[in-house]
């Protein structure tokens, strides 16, 4: 299993909706069974300048955080979906153990 999480910017779009719609969306197409989208309340990136809702001037301008839990097989075809569409995302991939208790 792998927690493949894609990090967006709220104004970031791709194929005409936002790339956090786009990247539910395809997952979704794919078979995936669920997936959310986390919106940041404050944060930085790397060009070190603080982004808070707080803040009008910057309004839109923070992260969106989207994340799926996923088998092997899963997390290759979204990889791959993702990169095919040229959708220019950053994420990261981590081997998980998940399971209900």
């Amino acid at each position: 299993m792998n927690a493949l999480t894609f990090y967006v910017g709220e104004k970031q779009h791709h194929d005409g909706m936002p790339l956090y719609e786009w990247l539910l969306k395809e997952a979704r197409e794919l078979g995936v069974h669920g997936g959310s989208a986390f919106r940041a309340i404050a944060g930085f990136g790397r060009h070190g300048r603080l982004h808070d809702d707080m803040f009008f001037e910057l309004a839109g301008e923070l992260a969106v955080k989207v994340e799926f839990i996923l088998d092997d097989t899963l997390t290759g075809q979204m990889m791959q979906r993702v990169e095919a569409q040229n959708a220019k995302v950053f994420y990261t991939r981590h081997e998980i153990q998940a399971g209900i208790l």
